[in-house]
């Protein structure tokens, strides 16, 4: 049996198994069996106030307010100071380059995707009630760092409520602030909740063979960072704190996000729901100051909209993990940050892809000989394995006996071709996420016709690239004594050609580039031990 090539095909065998998982993994995240009562309270909220959180359709017509600022064009309806719009002027959209990319939207022939927040109580406005405002448009002024719009309403009792949105000079982070004057003769006791509700669609131009996640997430400090999908909202089985102290709640997708970010230290329910019309909420609920008879107090939810990036970790703790780099986030991290370092030098992403591609070949070339080096002692031997295949083809048990002592006299490990690219292989993973997950690589181009590192090659020419490329690399191995793993190998440059049509062209040309300094090193052994036949066909 011929060890070296037997692995050889497990490791292509474990890499489309590696792509397979982290499909299956973001478009059907595994349902977490709960007990029932964590699941109403992670639905409802401890305090039960889940009867506030109802379908957005709810809520009465009100005008919209247009909001245009360095970064942003935002539109707020007045009922409720809903924000059921916001676009990001410096990312274009997925199939529109000309247009913005929207993240939150509302109406026909769109995705349902708003930011609401409301207070709790009898007479106190939420997200259905109308409010008032001076303007119905606002423009940031060039010299000016913050932006507010301010919204009145009135409830019984003699309590005004202001509602305030800041949006900041070169920030995706907006506050969302309530004030609440009490003219009353009683203490007035409440919550405010901050919550996203959205459909469950994925966002525009989105390929299959690409694993993305369109969900909730949930981050506490004891907890960390979880991932909820709409399918387990819906059924109820979800898992994460209802209450705490820490920590922040938000809707990804792929390349952004949005997160409301209550302040540190200070008590908080989180909740999802499953609302009408395909809806899903999920949203953080805070406990509001007293406010005495004749005084004022106000309470500050920030929330983040933009790309998700690392460095989002500045913001809030684990903000920066909804750049999902799947299990070897440790690997992948400093990848990508070598990767943004290098683009910071040559001003190409491809370029950068490349010559990161050069250095990893580089920083394990050693294994990568011993490897090689493995292989073309194996094409050596190989006119005494096939004598020796047939002498004992009776006999497996002798065979395989033969087999090792010819190993052993020659001085050759048959796992030796194996072993250095097991322990390669995390890495190139990690690169894999690194291109996969970043929102840098929308629309960077890189030469020719690919402007978009993030989109598949539009005439395929990358794909069929890589797959010549392997069937090369192939052919400098040495032939598979089974046939039908010699069929299965013939095969595999084809399936992997099939697959990366689908994929962004940053991903294709890392395999291109690699496999291509994967012949040449392997050639350059080959031919330096003098092996005879070295790359004649299989």
């Amino acid at each position: 049996m011929d060890f070296q090539r037997l692995f050889l095909f497990l490791i292509f065998s474990f890499s489309l198994m590696m792509v397979w998982d982290g499909w299956q993994r973001y478009q059907h995240p595994q349902p977490v069996a709960t007990e029932a009562s964590q699941t109403v309270n992670a639905q409802k909220g401890a305090t039960g106030h889940a009867q506030i959180i109802q379908s957005a359709k709810a809520a009465p017509a009100g005008k919209t307010i247009k909001v245009s600022t360095d970064l942003m064009t935002a539109e707020i309806n007045t009922a409720g100071g809903d924000i059921q719009g916001l676009s990001f002027l410096k990312h274009p959209d997925r199939l529109d380059k000309n247009k913005s990319q929207a993240l939150f939207e509302k109406g026909p022939g769109t995705h349902n995707y708003v930011a609401q927040t409301g207070l709790l109580g009898a007479g106190l406005p939420n997200h259905t009630t109308l409010f008032t405002s001076d303007q119905d448009s606002y423009q940031m002024g060039e010299s000016a760092d913050k932006l507010q719009v301010v919204l009145k309403a009135a409830s019984p009792d003699g309590v005004k409520v202001t509602k305030t949105i800041t949006f900041h000079k070169d920030s995706y982070v907006v506050d969302v602030t309530y004030q609440i004057e009490n003219d009353g003769s009683q203490p007035l006791k409440t919550s405010a909740y901050y919550q996203f509700t959205r459909d469950d669609k994925e966002p525009a131009g989105l390929t299959k063979m690409v694993p993305t996640f369109t969900g909730v997430a949930v981050y506490t400090d004891k907890d960390k960072f979880q991932k909820v999908s709409f399918e387990d909202i819906a059924k109820g089985k979800v898992k994460y704190p209802a209450e705490s102290n820490d920590g922040w709640i938000g809707m990804l997708q792929h390349y952004f996000v949005a997160a409301w970010i209550p302040e540190e230290h200070s008590k908080r329910e989180f909740y999802t729901r499953k609302l009408e019309d395909g809806l899903y909420a999920a949203g953080v609920i805070m406990p509001f100051p007293t406010v005495l008879p004749g005084q004022k107090a106000s309470l500050t939810v920030p929330f983040y909209a933009g790309p998700a990036e690392s460095s989002l970790n500045a913001i809030a703790p684990g903000l920066g993990l909804t750049v999902d780099y799947g299990w070897l986030t440790v690997v992948a991290t400093p990848i990508f940050s070598t990767l943004s370092f290098i683009h910071g030098l040559v001003g190409n992403w491809g370029v950068a892809i490349i010559i990161l591609t050069l250095l990893i070949k580089i920083l394990f070339f050693p294994l990568s000989a011993a490897s090689y080096r493995s292989m073309a002692k194996m094409r050596m031997i190989a006119p005494k394995l096939e004598r020796i295949k047939q002498q004992y083809a009776n006999d497996r048990e002798q065979l395989n006996r033969a087999m090792m002592d010819l190993y052993k006299t020659e001085k050759i490990n048959p796992l030796g071709g194996c072993l250095p690219v097991v322990i390669q292989i995390p890495v190139f993973i990690s690169l894999y996420w690194s291109i996969l997950a970043s929102v840098e690589m929308r629309y960077a181009p890189f030469f020719g016709w690919i402007t978009d590192l993030s989109a598949p090659d539009p005439y395929y020419i990358l794909p069929v690239l890589m797959g010549i490329s392997m069937l090369m690399q192939s052919r400098l191995n040495p032939p598979p004594p089974d046939p039908m793993q010699a069929k299965i190998m013939k095969i595999m440059p084809v399936a992997f050609s099939v697959m990366f049509f689908f994929f962004p062209a940053g991903l294709v040309l890392y395999s291109i580039v690699n496999n291509g300094l994967s012949i040449a090193q392997q050639w350059y052994i080959t031919r330096k031990l003098g092996v005879a036949g070295a790359g004649a066909k299989n």
